[in-house]
């Protein structure tokens, strides 16, 4: 009984952060102090991802593991110093995590314009909201007020981050507590509708899947067979060599509903997307937005604003960094 009041009490305790931080965040909140800044940020996330699609899903997912580890505090912008590796090293995000030169872009514009005012952490912010219109016409008023925050560290994204090979209880957990539902979790995970995979992310499931299945029996065989073409297994697969795969086959670069669909058809690439599906406890949820595509957009819209105020830094916290690479 006193194990379930500490769960309850550390719940309540979550909510309550993500309101009193939703609460200091404000939608246009440089208004007056920095008007030009969204439209700044927008341009250049436009121009990135009309060179290369992949960097909308590579703003998005920095947002994600920004607001996973620490809060939404442009922890994750933070190069390593001597003796301190930052979060940029964690196998989670180094060589994945792209698009930081977008973000180094249009900071240096706004710091032009509008010396110290605008936080990276709300840059960050502005451009997954940016990136989700450019590719998938999602957009949605971002509530800023963010402070950045000083500290970042490489072991941290470790313990906060779902690794691809979480199954539905895990992923219900950990997004648990950050204050984010089972919903709103799988709502989230439409953002694997863009982007890629590398095939260490999931070749367990190709050649080395348990003792009973060498493949996983959840993956279409026709999929699989596909995967296996384009991802040798790991002895055979060259020097470094670990390529890479879309996560949605069917529309690779449109930010849609089509990533459900892709799980329904048993063509989900990693684990915790195929496991959605597996679940009793998500199936329905699966199934719905893959019928519903603006309810889906809809709901995306809002966890995305929800995920964006987890644990904020505002008013004399933190600080607002001159560049976005090193605190100040």
């Amino acid at each position: 009984m006193q194990t379930a009041n500490s769960c309850l009490i550390f719940f309540i305790i979550i909510a309550v952060m993500i309101s009193v931080s939703s609460a200091s965040l404000k939608v246009g909140f440089y208004k007056a102090s920095c008007p030009s800044a969204e439209a700044i940020v927008r341009k250049a996330v436009n121009k990135a991802v009309s060179r290369n699609p992949g960097i909308a899903a590579g703003l998005i997912r920095m947002h994600f593991h920004d607001c996973f580890v620490r809060g939404c505090d442009a922890s994750v912008l933070l190069d390593s110093t001597p003796g301190n590796p930052s979060e940029k090293e964690n196998p989670a995000n180094n060589p994945s995590l792209r698009g930081f030169e977008v973000i180094d872009k249009a900071k240096t514009e706004i710091e032009a314009k509008c010396p110290q005012t605008v936080s990276c952490a709300d840059i960050l912010a502005f451009a997954a909201r940016d990136s989700a219109f450019k590719v998938g016409g999602i957009n949605y008023a971002v509530q800023a007020g963010r402070r950045d925050g000083r500290v970042s560290l490489r072991d941290e994204p470790s313990g906060n981050l779902p690794p691809p090979s979480f199954n539905v209880q895990q992923l219900k957990d950990t997004f648990a507590q950050k204050g984010l539902s089972l919903e709103e979790m799988v709502t989230l995970s439409g953002a694997h509708s863009i982007g890629v995979s590398h095939c260490s992310s999931f070749s367990d499931r190709l050649y080395s899947f348990n003792a009973t299945h060498q493949q996983d029996p959840s993956l279409a065989p026709k999929f699989a067979r596909e995967l296996r073409k384009k991802c040798p297994p790991p002895s055979n697969s060259g020097s470094g060599s670990d390529p890479t795969v879309p996560l949605d086959v069917l529309t690779p670069n449109r930010l849609d509903n089509k990533y459900y669909s892709d799980l329904k058809n048993h063509r989900g690439v990693l684990t915790s997307d195929q496991t959605l599906l597996s679940s009793p406890a998500t199936a329905r949820m699966v199934r719905n937005n893959a019928r519903h595509s603006t309810a889906w957009a809809n709901k995306f819209a809002s966890a995305m604003v929800k995920m964006g105020s987890i644990q904020v830094l505002t008013g004399s916290q933190g600080e607002i960094r001159k560049n976005c690479r090193a605190v100040n």
